[in-house]
Order: C-alpha cells, then sequence, then structure tokens
C-alpha cells in the first residue's frame, strides 16, 4: 500500500483503523525525500532520526489506546525561517548557514505536543525575500509538476514538499503572498490565516506587521486539521491574538458543498480590467461559474485604493526589513568573515556584505534610504495613510460581500532561468498583498491541471476573523470542482 498519495486526514484514519502503523507512513515520506530531493530540492535539512524515534513514540501511544490528536503521526515539513529546537535554522542564508536553534517556534511546541511527524526544514527565498527561491543561498526549488520551472516563493520548499509527497502537510509564513503563490505553482492549497491567529514566536522575521505563518496541504480539510492545532494567542508573542474560528467544528460532510449557496463574492473591477495571461483568465472566469452554478453571486467592485498596493507595501515592508535585519551583526551570531580588519565596524560591514545575498542587500538598501530623516515623512508616513485607506475600503466591501475573489497570481509557474526584473517580480505580487495589507485571511484553491500538468491557483479572501467562513466556502468549491 502507498501512504504518500493518502491526504493527512485519511492517513489521520488509517491510523485510527489500524490498517497501517506512523513508522511505515513515515519512513515512505523519508524514502520518497531520498528518491526525489536530489532532483526537486525542496529540503535543506532532513531530520531523519528524529522523525522515525516520533514514529516509534506514536505507535506505541495508539498500541496503548491513549487519546491522541488528529495530528498524531502525520509527517510535516516546516519551512527554514521557523525555529525548531537542535535543527538548523538558515533562512535560506549564508549569514545563519551553521546556526542551530536553541528552542522551538510555539507553533513547533504545538505540533510535537500532538505528536506530528517533523521531517525536516525546508527550502525558501533568502529570509523570505523572493517568488521564485533563486535567492537561496543553496539553490532553486524545482516545480514537482515541471522541473522546468520554479516552485514558487518565498515558501517554495513547503509548496514542493507536498506536491512531490515528500510531506504531509508543510508550516510557511506569508508576507505577501508566499504560501499562497507557490501553492498556486504546485498544485496545492495554501491559506494565510487572520493576522494574529497563529504566534510568530520563533519565527525569524521579514516585516512584522505583515508576517504570518501559514499552512499548505493538499487539501481544504487537511488545513482545518492543522490551524486547530496551531493556533492561539500567545504570550511570547504580543500580536497574537487567537482566532477560535479555526478551532474544530467544520461540516465536512457531503452536505458541505451548498455552504456557496447565496454567499457573495466581490471581484475588483481594476483586476477584471488588466490584460492578464490568457491561461490564467480563463480559470478565473471557469471559477465565476463554478460559484454561480452553485448557488453563489459574483460581482464587480469598484474598489480604485488597491492601484496603489503594490508600493505601499513595498516602501512599508523595506523599511520594516531594513530594520529588522540589522540585528544581523556577526557578533552575537551570524556569518563572520576570515578577514581581518582594524575596527568592528569595517569587520561588521564585510560579514553582512559577505552573508547576505543580493535580493536581501537591495531591500535593505531601498528600506534604509526610505526610513532616513529626509525620507521617511515624504515615503513611509504617506504609505501608512495609504494602508489605512486600503483597510477602509476593504472593509466597506466585506460588509456587503462574503468574499473576495481574483487569481492567486497573475501568470504561470516561472521558468527557472526566466529572465526577470525585480520590478517585475514585485508587480506580480499584486493579487497576494492585499491580505497581508488589511490583516485578511485568504487561500489560494488549484483548478484542474491542464495538458501540460500545471495549474491555476484562485484566490478567496474574507473578512479579517471570518476564517471559518473562508475555510467553509472553500471546501465547497473544492468539492464541486471534484463532483
Amino acid at each position: 500500500m502507498t501512504f504518500s498519495n493518502l491526504r493527512a486526514w485519511e492517513i489521520a484514519q488509517g491510523y485510527r483503523n489500524k490498517d497501517f502503523s506512523c513508522e511505515e507512513v513515515t519512513r515512505e515520506f523519508l524514502d520518497n525525500i531520498k528518491e526525489k530531493d536530489g532532483e526537486i530540492n525542496a529540503y535543506i535539512t532532513v531530520t531523519e532520526e528524529m522523525a522515525m524515534k516520533k514514529a516509534k513514540e506514536v505507535d506505541e501511544k495508539f498500541h496503548n489506546r491513549e487519546e491522541m490528536s488528529p495530528l498524531a503521526g502525520i509527517p510535516i515539513s516546516i519551512k527554514d525561517n521557523i525555529s525548531v529546537k537542535n535543527v538548523k535554522m538558515t533562512c535560506a542564508s549564508r549569514m545563519l548557514e551553521n546556526y542551530t536553534a536553541p528552542y522551538d517556534a510555539t507553533l513547533v511546541k504545538k505540533i510535537k505536543n500532538n505528536d506530528g511527524i517533523i521531517l525536516g526544514k525546508v527550502n525558501m527565498d533568502e529570509f523570505a525575500m523572493g517568488a521564485t527561491t533563486r535567492t537561496s543561498y543553496f539553490g532553486v526549488t524545482k516545480n514537482p509538476l515541471d522541473t522546468r520551472r520554479v516552485s514558487g516563493g518565498s515558501s517554495g520548499g513547503s509548496a514542493a514538499s507536498v506536491s512531490a509527497n515528500m510531506a504531509a502537510i508543510s508550516i510557511g509564513t506569508d508576507t505577501g503572498g508566499s504560501v499562497r503563490q507557490p501553492s498556486s505553482f504546485c498544485k496545492t492549497v495554501g491559506m494565510k490565516p487572520t493576522y494574529g491567529s497563529i504566534s510568530r514566536f520563533g519565527v525569524a522575521s521579514m516585516a512584522n506587521t505583515f508576517d504570518q505563518a501559514g499552512v499548505i496541504a493538499n487539501d481544504v480539510r487537511d488545513l482545518a486539521m492543522m490551524f486547530n492545532v496551531i493556533e492561539g494567542r500567545d504570550e511570547k508573542d504580543a500580536t497574537s491574538v487567537g482566532n477560535p474560528g479555526l478551532k474544530y467544528d467544520f461540516d465536512f460532510s457531503e452536505d458541505a458543498i451548498k455552504n456557496l449557496e447565496g454567499k457573495k463574492f466581490a471581484i475588483p473591477q481594476t483586476y477584471l480590467d488588466m490584460d492578464l495571461n490568457k491561461r490564467v483568465r480563463g480559470e478565473l472566469d471557469k471559477a465565476i461559474e463554478i460559484l454561480k452554478d452553485n448557488g453563489a453571486k459574483v460581482e464587480a467592485y469598484d474598489i480604485d485604493s488597491l492601484n496603489h498596493t503594490i508600493e505601499t507595501y513595498n516602501i512599508l515592508v523595506n523599511g520594516e526589513i531594513a530594520s529588522n535585519l540589522a540585528r544581523f551583526d556577526s557578533i552575537r551570531y551570524g556569518h563572520r568573515t576570515d578577514k581581518k580588519f582594524d575596527t568592528v565596524e569595517e569587520m561588521y560591514r564585510a560579514s553582512r556584505q559577505e552573508g547576505f545575498g543580493e535580493e536581501v542587500k537591495r531591500r535593505i538598501m531601498i528600506g534604509t534610504h526610505i526610513l532616513s530623516m529626509e525620507n521617511a515623512e515624504e515615503f513611509y508616513y504617506k504609505a501608512l495613510k495609504v494602508r489605512g485607506l486600503i483597510k477602509r475600503d476593504m472593509d466597506r466591501m466585506f460588509k456587503d460581500y462574503d468574499f473576495m475573489i481574483c487569481p492567486t497570481f497573475p501568470v504561470l509557474p516561472f521558468k527557472i532561468d526566466d529572465d526577470m526584473s525585480p520590478i517585475e517580480m514585485y508587480q506580480a505580487d499584486l493579487f497576494t498583498i492585499p491580505a497581508n495589507m488589511v490583516g485578511s485571511p485568504s487561500i489560494s484553491l488549484p483548478m484542474p491541471a491542464g495538458d501540460d500538468g500545471l495549474s491555476v491557483g484562485i484566490e478567496f479572501s474574507a473578512k479579517r476573523f471570518k476564517d471559518k467562513d473562508l475555510l467553509q466556502a472553500s471546501l465547497a468549491f473544492e468539492r464541486s470542482l471534484n463532483k
């Protein structure tokens, strides 16, 4: 029997029916990593010994008929900017190439306490800055659907590990689409919950007011299983508020498809007016027809402030990046140059020059420029005001509509050797950024694959703390695709 092509909830049911053991399942996923990851390059660190030890413990607990979490025995990969005690945490950067985390992130502790099986740490864009994993110090992660293409980013390793059956579920982070975009590229389901739903303690900061851990899985039910475990307020993270809407009381019955009836979806007129990739436009039209066929309403909505999201986002995020990454000074931790210098400042500059990649240095310089005394008023504080306007306009929209729909990404997965400028890359995030700007939940759902094996992601977003409604609508849409 093959276990690794099962959904996580099916694996959980199999354990309870005694169809197979956790050791068998874990070994198969680890064997898949050995077989496939030489080409895919999803993993930076594989924790085989730790995973098999945990699998034996889980089997013993099942044998003793202990009460077990639905997550018990589920093979999981963790993005490499999330702390797992005594395991390397590199953020895909030379700066932290040899850094070993001394503690567990709160979300990791919850996974361990619920007997999840951590298979290892997966690749990403350096410090989560990018959309392809090409900025990773450890090389690009290839798309399992077409290895000539990238897996997306920054959580490209997470999406690829799930897509290639090298993990049943993965934890990523999402600052401007970094869970949803690679999910779109790799035909997985990826969701960023409401900001503050999951503790950020132990998650390396890129931009504090935008960052949020998210989940990538094979279906919506698997997402719900993981969110049920990792949701919650944490005294170690002042921005965490918890989210009871992510707790288990979802309708997974056959009648769940009826949850689209009477729901209202808005699609911003500014998105409809765009010259989208033909394939993406076609899949969006199909998704809209599916919603209508299941009793939902889909209407165009004018929200002009969305035209300013890319500029506003990049001003604010790069300002936060410059501040956050100032801590990597090579003295307390991080890469230190072997060259000799007369002053600490010279050593500090040389270490950061060697330790950071080009994209990270570009963003630090942009952010430092934005935050300088002569530019802060002109750029940063104005961007804060525009962010407030975008939040106001989206709140108004969600008073009249249950959800917003759009493509997850405007184009198909990039080829690995595609030559795109940084500006082109930044502009491509236009559909995923708004949810991070306002802190709302947002999910990417895969449309059926085409003849080329590739899929287009469709994004649903909802009002803050309406995560349960979003998951139920997503489940209904998913079921309608599989009818």
